[in-house]
Formats: C-alpha cells, structure tokens, sequence
C-alpha cells in the first residue's frame, strides 16, 4: 500500500490540519512561532497553504501540537475541535499540573478515538450504531429521572433485572459506544464526548479497581442518554455544589448497576433466610454477585429504605475493612478488564495487517505495543488454539477477511 507523504500531501489539506491541531492545543499563531522560531507570517504562510512545511518544520509542529506526523499528512481526516469541547473542564481542575494531565489525556483519547474511526474506514465496516433518542430530563428530580432512564434502557437492551456481568462488552457490541481504558490523574473517573463523525465515545480510569471502572462506564452513558452533546470529564472529590446532570449520572450508574426490583427481591430473600437479621457478610456477599463495591450496594439499600439511613457511614466510622472481610468470606476479586482497546479495535488492526493494509510498524503504533506484543497479539486473533480430539492442543486458522455468507464456508 501506498503511503502519504509530505510531498504528496496538498498543502492546503496540511495547513488546515496544522491550524485545527494548533487550535485544539490551545495556542496562537504567535505561540507557535515563537516556540518554533519562526515569525507568526510563516506560521499563517504554512496554515493557508501558502507556502510548503519542510520536513523539519513537521517534525517540530507535530511534537508542539501532540500530534503523529502521520495524523498531519495521513489520508484520513482529523477530528476536528475534539480537544476544545473539554476546555472548561481541564481548566477547572485542582492545580496546573492537573490541568496539563487532563490535556494529555483528551488528546490520547481523542487520538485512540480517530484510530477506531480510521479503521474502520480502512476495512470498510463502520460500527453499528443502537443508540436511543435523548432521554428528556429537566423537568425531574435527577433520582427520579435515573430510575426511569435506567429501567427503559435495560428493557431496551434486553437486560432484565439481575447483575450485568460484561456491561462494557454491552455497550460496545449492543449500543456502539466506543469505550478505551486508559491512565488518568487519580482523580478523574471518566471522560465522555460525542461527535457526529465517532458518535458516543468513553474513557475510564485505568488505574481505578474493576468496580470503580463499571461504575464509571455507566456514569458516562449516562451522561451520553441525557446530554449527548455536552462534553464532560467526572472527577472524584469534588466537593462544590454538584450540578443536576452529575447527580443524574451518578443516580443513573446505580440504579443501572442495582435495579430496584431484582435487588429488592434478593435482598427480601437474604432478609428472611437470616429471620430478619442481615449483617454485613451478606451485604458483601450481595456487592459481590452484583459486581460493584460494598459502599455503592450499602448506599443503593439505604436509598430503597431496605437499611437504615447512615448505614455504610456507620459501619465505616466503626473501623469496617472491606477487602479483609471479603478475604474472610472467600470472595476473590473480580478480575480486571485490562485491555485499553476495544476488542473489535484490536480485530479491526489484525485484519487490516493481514490484508497488508498496515505494515507492522502501523500496526504497532495503533495497537500501542511493542513489535512482540503485537506479533502474538496477531497470533492469538488469527490462531487460537483449541483440543484435539487426540488430546493434543493446536492452532486453529481464522481467515478474518473471508466471507462466511458464501456456500465454500
């Protein structure tokens, strides 16, 4: 396959990528030139097309706005004002060095998110697109509306009323969000945004517990079914009045993860199996089935009146450790979900690779691997291995790019 380069890029295409990666940055013309040595005239030369960047002018544009030279000369299109949506939401974090980590962290989301989108496009199959009208909510109380918001779309989705064991596979494979784990500052639990070109987009705290990360996941679809195209970044902490569409969201996260009536109903059945006297062993036990932590499942029986209000703050003010009395009642950790990537992304790389779409240093850099990881990554997709009925384990071939539809398969 034929690679862009510079030479065969169209300046015009070039500048008006470099002006929307310089905006996105947040800088002037007058920053750029100045952090790059040049007077502002050449840097409005280069942005209209005027005049050709050289090589080494790229090379230091593209490292000044956080961008790959191959996301400035590429074939596909940037996302264009992706960064500026979150503008007031880095700026109102805690301390400049925050501010700088969030920065980074929307610009490697927004980077993951082209990836996706330009995958797709590269293997022709655009992500299947599920998603609800907006959910209206201004007229009520934000709990109210999360009991609502929650109840429809498990029935939407078919999800009845028990735990939802792979709720990030859900969302991916039944609604179309794309969803990317990735390090955050400690204090941000999400980030959400919608575009018409990616459609909803989520990113969680890959630093956060596996509970932490479902709750956020839900956190952020909540914010996409109520307000879609209001960008926002959850941090943890916070202690300023909370705005209504948190409250919903965090509402939403719950009653979604804990759904009244099934909870009710196994809560009931706890209650009289123990005459009345539930104790925290079966709280913890309940948390457990339910995938999420002992203090959200305390908060969520509180809030059905099903304990006592101030509950969980006792509890925790008496010297209650969760993780230990989960080890006492031999309740494992559930495993954590590690993969930064969709797994659809990963297949989507694998394929293009296969079908020399990608050469194997494009395929490490949109896998974000080494040059190893990404070999047994085309392995495992490609040959997972299975039993033989002699006992013995071998590969088994997937071709990703035949069709199954055809009578030869």
């Amino acid at each position: 396959m034929q690679q862009p380069t510079l030479e065969s890029t169209d300046p015009r295409v070039l500048g008006r990528r470099l002006r929307e990666a310089r905006k996105a940055r947040g800088l002037t013309q007058e920053d750029a030139a100045e952090s790059l040595g040049l007077a502002r005239t050449t840097i409005t030369a280069l942005e209209k097309g005027d005049r050709r960047v050289r090589p080494n002018e790229l090379i230091q544009l593209s490292r000044l706005y956080g961008r790959h030279v191959r996301d400035l000369v590429g074939a596909r299109e940037p996302i264009a004002d992706f960064t500026v949506q979150f503008r007031t939401a880095v700026a109102s974090a805690a301390s400049p060095q925050v501010q700088k980590e969030l920065e980074q962290s929307v610009q490697k989301f927004q980077r993951l998110c082209e990836d996706y989108l330009y995958l797709e496009n590269l293997n022709g199959a655009s992500l299947r697109w599920n998603y609800p009208p907006q959910y209206p909510i201004e007229r009520v109380a934000p709990e109210d509306a999360a009991e609502d918001v929650a109840s429809s779309e498990r029935n939407r989705l078919a999800l009845g009323d028990g735990p939802i064991r792979h709720l990030r596979e859900i969302l991916e494979n039944d609604v179309g969000i794309r969803i990317f784990s990735i390090e955050l500052p400690s204090r941000a639990a999400g980030i959400f945004c919608y575009t018409e070109e990616l459609g909803g987009c989520i990113a969680v705290n890959a630093r956060h517990p596996e509970e932490r990360r479902r709750w956020s996941i839900a956190h952020e679809y909540g914010h996409f079914l109520t307000s879609r195209f209001q960008s926002e970044i959850s941090m943890l902490g916070v202690y300023n009045r909370v705005h209504a569409a948190e409250r919903f969201a965090d509402a939403f996260a719950g009653r979604m993860l804990m759904p009244a009536a099934g909870l009710r109903r196994r809560f009931n059945a706890l209650s009289r199996a123990a005459d009345g006297k539930v104790t925290a062993a079966e709280i913890c036990r309940l948390a457990h089935y339910y995938f999420v932590s002992v203090a959200a499942m305390m908060l969520r029986l509180e809030g059905l009146r099903l304990l006592p209000g101030g509950t969980w703050e006792r509890l925790r003010d008496r010297g209650f450790k969760v993780r230990e009395a989960q080890d006492q009642l031999g309740l494992p950790p559930h495993p954590r979900d590690d993969r930064a990537l969709p797994l659809r992304y990963q297949f989507l790389a694998v394929r293009a690779y296969e079908e020399g779409e990608l050469t194997e240093s494009e395929l490490v850099r949109l896998l974000r691997v080494d040059r190893v990881s990404a070999r047994r990554m085309v392995q495992r997709l490609t040959h997972p291995w299975h039993l033989l009925d002699e006992g013995q384990v071998a590969p088994l071939s997937v071709d990703l790019a035949s069709s199954i539809s055809g009578q030869d398969f």
